[in-house]
């Protein structure tokens, strides 16, 4: 059974950092391309940041400068380093692997207030 858990969600002042993690199980996790996505409620969910399993990373502009995608194959792990964190970072962060096949994490809230 694959799973993808994330955590290190919370809630931190405008400019503040937060260190998001996502464990995988089930998988064979240096195969998979990495990705975190966020969702507002109402909105698409658009994508964060992204790590192949070789290590090459990509941002939205959103994020760049800001937020670091970085990944860990012997703990089968993948993070998100947010910082500078502003008001519309909240959201709902998604932990997304792919490959022949694609699976989700359950989500982990990061508010961010003004």
């Amino acid at each position: 059974q694959v799973q993808l858990v994330e955590s290190g969600g919370g809630l931190v002042q405008a400019g503040g950092s937060l260190r998001l993690s996502c464990t995988a199980s089930g998988i064979t996790f240096s195969m998979y391309s990495m990705t975190w996505y966020r969702q507002v409620s109402g909105k698409q969910r658009e994508l964060v940041a992204t790590i192949s399993g070789g290590n090459r990373g990509g941002y939205a502009d959103s994020v760049k400068g800001r937020f670091t995608i970085s990944r860990d194959n012997a703990k089968n792990t993948v993070y998100l380093q947010m910082n500078s964190l502003k008001p519309e970072d909240t959201a709902v962060y998604y932990c997304y692997a792919s490959s022949h096949r694609d699976y989700w994490g359950q989500g982990t809230q990061v508010t961010v207030s003004s």
